[in-house]
């Protein structure tokens, strides 16, 4: 009960002969993956993988990434998807938190491999790439010709099936570990809330090591759909396969989203296949969400808000209520409501329930909610508290039970006593027609402790002053919000390996003579 290989193994046996993968020239039906699973399991048996020990992966996204989670799973082991933007140092350190015992790598990141583990013990590291193999590695495609399927060890339950490390945005990363059950319920949740058929086209457009992309393909498994890859993103390419893939459903954050409509050779008629966009990680900007609707309007959009904690998702906001008229009008702006299965609190400082309409911070519980962190048990109890995680993210709900994120509690920003929460202030200059990205963070401030600031990228050819942007928020937002100051870049944002716009690297500069980041 509520094991993930499961859903591997159903769609072996509803449609064994319907297309699986698609990637590079490769093409697997469901039942010769599943064959390729189980040989890739014994493999790792053969290695001395035992059950619960954990089973690391650095690489591109690509159809070997899909079966290495099924395979570490079948095996009984544990996976530990590593971020694919991080340095040497910190993936040799959840390499060595995890205490993995296996390495899969692929041609991007072979060259780390010694600075990665010449201080963690490994039994093994694969291959996957797709040029030549690194001495000392063992071959992936050798070690499934080479070895008979073997049997499922049928984990479920509360059984460990992964380690998925956060972002790393402050200190060292935590490993949160989800069972079985966790990441299973997040897989139907999603899926009854997509419109996904049999024999339609998945992309795997966002990383595969992020629990995003995670729970829309986890999604995307249930419902016996055809995988595709994008190892990394680029606009062109996102297009070249939607067109030549008939591409029907795929995620991407709102950073991917901005980058692509905003591209200079951007055709919106080579997306026609496309049925339903997926998008979360981060806060989407209005003025980006109206383009994406006027441009792009046979799209059924959804949003998925959550975090890994939770395996991700706490709310979904549905296609209907991407609109701006009619009867489910007025949500646009929301995380939409709680997911199938998810209870979510409001709560104040105190841990009280906060009425309707105040913002405090979101408290949430599913059967997707995190055993805890990897060895961190003070860590463990501050964030968890009986199957309650504290989010640390601020919102506020509606009458209509739609959640409304403020921001991420850490990012507000105080000034004069006042708080501002960078996302209604990021939304507000968003739309202005000139602006492609928008970051606001605090800056010091010797009156206010901290002053809004925004940091302004404009569409190539456009050009806007500071104040006309400032005049452009005036009837928008509540004056004590508004920026105080404005800078422009040309450059893009700093991301994190999910997409999200690194708001300690913009703030650093303004910060770096302080004995704190904040006022």
């Amino acid at each position: 009960m509520y094991s993930l290989t499961e859903f591997l193994k159903s769609n072996a046996r509803a449609t064994p002969t319907a297309t699986a993968t698609r990637h590079l020239g490769r093409c697997h039906s469901w039942l010769d993956m599943q064959t390729r699973v189980a040989s890739l399991a014994a493999a790792l048996r053969e290695m001395g993988v035992e059950a619960g020990e954990r089973v690391a992966i650095l690489a591109l996204n690509s159809d070997r990434y899909l079966e290495y989670y099924f395979a570490v799973w079948w095996a009984g082991a544990v996976v530990v998807p590593m971020n694919t933007r991080w340095s040497e140092v910190e993936n040799a350190y959840a390499l060595k938190d995890a205490g993995a015992t296996v390495l899969f790598v692929d041609d991007a990141f072979a060259p780390m491999l010694d600075a990665m583990t010449a201080d963690v013990s490994l039994k093994s590291v694969v291959f996957t790439g797709e040029g030549d193999r690194p001495e000392g590695t063992l071959d992936y495609d050798a070690l499934i010709a080479g070895n008979a399927p073997c049997e499922d060890a049928q984990r479920s339950g509360d059984d460990l099936a992964g380690l998925y490390y956060t972002g790393g945005t402050t200190g060292f990363p935590k490993g949160v570990m989800l069972s079985q059950q966790a990441l299973w319920f997040n897989n139907l949740s999603v899926s009854s809330g997509s419109k996904y058929l049999t024999g339609d086209v998945y992309l795997h457009a966002g990383p595969m090591f992020h629990l995003a992309d995670g729970a829309f393909s986890g999604a995307a498994c249930t419902g016996g759909l055809c995988h595709t890859f994008l190892p990394s993103f680029d606009p062109v390419k996102v297009m070249d396969l939607i067109e030549g893939e008939q591409i029907t459903h795929t995620l991407m954050v709102p950073t991917m989203l901005g980058m692509l409509v905003n591209h200079p050779n951007f055709d919106p008629q080579r997306l026609r296949t496309l049925r339903s966009v997926a998008y979360g990680a981060s806060p989407m900007p209005e003025g980006l969400m109206l383009n994406l609707l006027e441009t792009l309007p046979w799209i059924g959009w959804m949003q998925g808000y959550g975090q890994t904690e939770m395996a991700p998702i706490i709310t979904l906001l549905a296609a209907e209520n991407h609109t701006l008229e009619g009867p489910h009008a007025g949500k646009l702006r929301s995380a939409g409501r709680a997911g199938p299965g998810v209870e979510i609190r409001i709560c104040d400082e105190q841990g009280n329930d906060l009425p309707n309409g105040e913002v405090g911070e979101i408290v949430a519980r599913s059967p997707g909610s995190m055993l805890g962190y990897w060895n961190r048990p003070e860590q463990t109890a501050d964030t968890l508290k009986d199957g309650w995680v504290n989010t640390g993210d601020g919102a506020y709900r509606d009458d209509d039970g739609f959640i409304f994120i403020v921001d991420r509690l850490k990012d507000m920003i105080v000034t004069g006593g006042e708080n501002v929460f960078s996302a209604e202030v990021e939304s507000a200059v968003s739309t202005h027609p000139a602006v492609a990205g928008v970051s606001v963070i605090g800056i010091p401030d010797e009156k206010w402790g901290e002053a809004v600031h925004a940091i302004v990228i404009l569409h190539e050819g456009q050009s806007a002053t500071v104040e006309e942007l400032l005049e452009h928020t005036v009837p928008i937002i509540a004056n004590y919000k508004r920026p105080r100051s404005i800078s422009f870049r040309s450059e893009p944002f700093p991301l994190s390996g999910a997409g999200k716009i690194l708001k300690t690297e913009l703030r650093k500069p303004f910060w770096d003579d302080k004995d704190r980041g904040v006022g």
